[in-house]
């Protein structure tokens, strides 16, 4: 009989040809990974990180060498009620004299010149040396090693006071270091904690073992290509982490389906041979059809208009597409190669035997008792989804600042003794200023000029900007970069309706007027409202297109018009409910003791339209895996409630199995130090936990009982669509070596 779908047949081969196919991917692997070590990975310029009108200044300053300078400041400061001033002052002047012996350490004002009396606090207690660090800012943090090291000297020699650095170059040296031991204890703890689970399912060490090997080797590769990429889309400094996250999660996903159809085919009673070609046409196709589902998915950031998201699009679809290539190629030659030896290193108390294999106890009993009463069971099951979704409405999104720096890294400390002892921090780089790109063709003329410092007395004038307002000329005299002091803490609403003012009264009634003159405004506060409008335009076309594709995907694989829409309805379920628990976690204080961080009352503004392409891409891999399932028993001429509850609950362990993989993984990053991190493993956890239950436990089953034979519902008029088998017979008897 002729192999029936595409990975039938690649399955076949690689089970044919067991040394061609992992030799291959032994290759593969080493040459990403050597490429990728060879060209390196180019980083994303903060710069490029914006959109809109802030994106549009900030390619002026940049092409015109005008970029805001990196500003740092080092507070000296007396905690001791018996500490005299003389210890201050001796302080800042140890640290005056060796910050002014660092190359890369311009324009310092140090409060002991009568020049800068801002700089010493009205008690006498505190003073700040500030300073501007040398170059590009986007490399300010990799320069700042020497400037730590003398104030840490600083430090040491002067107990009696608190030193301290502060600013974003230091800021970002210490949390890429701190990212980067993040990285690596994720790392060390994804591994054993994911075998641990596995170790479970399978009951053998070397059954165990296979999908944490061919998960990592695809992360090594899929890091090595987008390094490559990365030239082409400069990699978001989040990037590697979310590879390793969904490079685990989806690689073990698609390997515990295919191992566990071999298991279960291989119990059935069928030969070795007939039960690896026979998954290979089955779960192989399944992995395929699952992962074109997370490609689709993902590929809707590409139209979100932001380049950290097609830096995260890139990364992901290709750590997708490298699992789908491992799962059916390397995987069924490594159990061509295995045999039966891949049970070896069986766990006596967790091995509880081939019957394990089909069904779930637990799961089973859940099952009878929803399909025995479906209308109250999904009426419960929505109604409670529904309810953790209402707080989603009250979602706030803006771009970390200082304040949500790691507790450990020490500037969140300094950032708040700055603001206590001089009632601001916005001077000495805590939020980056409102910076005014000025374009004109002569910026010197006497009429620009003029229309410069009305702007400045104007925004000054309103009470919602503060001194100091600089103005700084390119060396062609074409640009200008004039910065005023948004009032607040640059992500409150007073520093947005300072800018607002700034932008929509303040510069058309200034520059605004001169004739040739363009007016941009960048700056840590500006960035983030650009990015949240543009968020918001560009939302409906990133989940209009993975819905549309989704839906289309679907129906031409399942040949139902139903399935399809029920699938969207189900998966926009559980991504809404993911949103509600991160908005009660994170934007409320009750948590803050339990996974450690400070609440900003807000969620990272990238966050929920990644965790809407992940998370509608990972869920529909159970959908698809479960209702493939289902679909199989119905093409066998089993009623529809039947093979929903068989289906559900032969396939009931895999997905109990790889949901649990996914939570602990993500559950890792919940623990990591940056924010941003913390809010996308409690996400993803939430969301992988409700929906492995709550959707497909009870919602799943529960309506397609309710909808029996409509479940397969397909117009007449759509039947032109091509047909493709998900579930089909075996392949025919390819040759499959015995292993030796």
């Amino acid at each position: 009989m002729k192999l029936n779908n595409l990975a039938g047949r690649i399955g076949a081969w690689a089970a044919a040809n067991p040394k061609d196919a992992i030799f291959g991917w032994i290759a593969f692997v080493a040459i990403a990974v050597a490429l990728g070590a060879h060209f390196g990975t180019k980083a994303m310029p903060q710069r490029e990180s914006t959109i809109g009108e802030s994106a549009r200044a900030d390619k002026i300053l940049s092409r015109v060498g005008l970029r805001t300078p990196a500003e740092e400041a080092v507070l000296v400061q007396i905690t001791r009620l018996n500490t005299s001033t003389d210890e201050l002052y001796k302080a800042v002047r140890d640290a005056t004299n060796r910050l002014q012996g660092i190359d890369d350490v311009r324009k310092l004002r140090s409060p002991l010149d009568n020049k800068n009396p801002d700089l010493i606090a009205w008690d006498l207690r505190s003073a700040l040396i500030t300073f501007r660090v040398r170059g590009n800012p986007d490399k300010a943090a990799k320069r700042m090693g020497p400037v730590l090291a003398a104030v840490e000297k600083v430090q040491k020699r002067h107990r009696l006071v608190y030193v301290a650095e502060f600013g974003k170059a230091s800021s970002d040296h210490a949390l890429e270091k701190s990212i980067g031991k993040d990285f690596k204890r994720a790392e060390i703890s994804t591994v054993p904690m994911t075998i641990a689970i596995l170790l479970i399912a399978f009951g053998a060490a070397v059954a165990a073992g296979l999908p944490v090997l061919l998960a990592f080797t695809g992360v090594l590769a899929t890091l090595g290509l987008a390094g490559l990429a990365s030239h082409l889309f400069p990699m978001a400094g989040d990037a590697k982490s979310v590879i390793l996250l969904v490079g685990m999660a989806v690689g073990i996903d698609y390997s515990l389906f295919y191992i566990r159809r071999e298991r279960e085919e291989r119990a059935l009673g069928r030969s070795r041979r007939e039960a690896l070609l026979r998954t290979s046409a089955t779960s192989g196709h399944t992995v395929l059809i699952s992962g074109l589902t997370v490609l689709i998915a993902m590929s809707g950031m590409f139209f979100s208009g932001s380049e950290i998201f097609t830096s995260f699009a890139v990364g992901t679809m290709i750590m997708v597409a490298v699992a789908i290539l491992g799962s059916i190629t390397v995987l069924p030659a490594m159990l061509s190669m295995l045999g039966d030896r891949v049970n070896k290193g069986r766990i006596r108390f967790l091995h509880r035997g081939d019957a394990a294999i089909g069904e779930a106890k637990v799961w089973g009993y859940v099952l009878e008792r929803v399909l025995r009463r479906p209308a109250l069971s999904a009426s419960l099951a929505a109604a409670f989804l529904v309810a953790l979704s209402l707080p989603a409405l009250q979602l706030h999104t803006q771009f970390p600042g200082f304040s949500d720096l790691p507790s450990s890294l020490g500037f969140q400390q300094t950032h708040d003794r700055i603001q206590t002892a001089f009632g601001t921090a916005d001077y000495v780089g805590a939020q980056t200023p409102a910076v005014v790109a000025v374009h004109a063709k002569h910026i010197k003329a006497q009429r620009v000029h003029d229309a410069i410092a009305a702007m400045q007395r104007l925004a000054l004038a309103s009470g919602q900007m503060a001194p100091p307002s600089n103005v700084r000329l390119d060396s062609k005299k074409t640009t200008a970069s004039v910065s005023l002091m948004l009032k607040g803490n640059g992500n409150d609403s007073q520093s947005k309706r300072a800018l607002a003012l700034l932008r929509d009264e303040v510069i058309p009634a200034t520059v605004g007027k001169v004739p040739g003159v363009t007016a941009d405004v960048t700056g840590s506060t500006a960035a983030t409202v650009d990015f949240n409008q543009t968020m918001t335009r560009h939302m409906p076309m990133v989940f209009g297109f993975a819905l549309v594709l989704v839906f289309l995907l679907l129906l031409v694989t399942f040949r139902s018009i139903v399935v399809p829409i029920k699938a969207v309805i189900l998966n926009l379920l559980s991504v809404s409910a993911a949103y509600g628990v991160l908005v009660l976690v994170f934007q409320h204080t009750w948590a803050e003791g339990i996974i450690g961080f400070r609440s900003n009352g807000a969620i990272v503004s990238w966050l929920p339209m990644f965790l809407f392409v992940i998370l509608f891409g990972i869920s529909m891999d159970y959908h698809v895996f479960i209702l493939t399932r289902i679909k199989e028993l119905v093409d066998r001429g089993m009623d529809t409630e039947v093979a929903v509850a068989e289906g559900i609950k032969k396939s009931a362990s895999v997905v109990t199995s790889a949901a649990s993989v996914m939570v602990g993984v993500f559950a890792i990053f919940a623990m990591l130090n940056v924010l941003e991190m913390k809010q996308m493993g409690v996400g993803l956890a939430a969301a992988i936990l409700i929906d492995a239950t709550i959707i497909r436990a009870v919602l799943l089953p529960a309506t397609m009982k309710l909808l029996g034979d409509w479940n397969w519902y397909f117009p007449a008029w759509l039947e032109w669509i091509p047909r493709i088998r998900t579930e089909g017979p075996p392949p025919a008897e390819t040759p499959v070596p015995d292993p030796a």
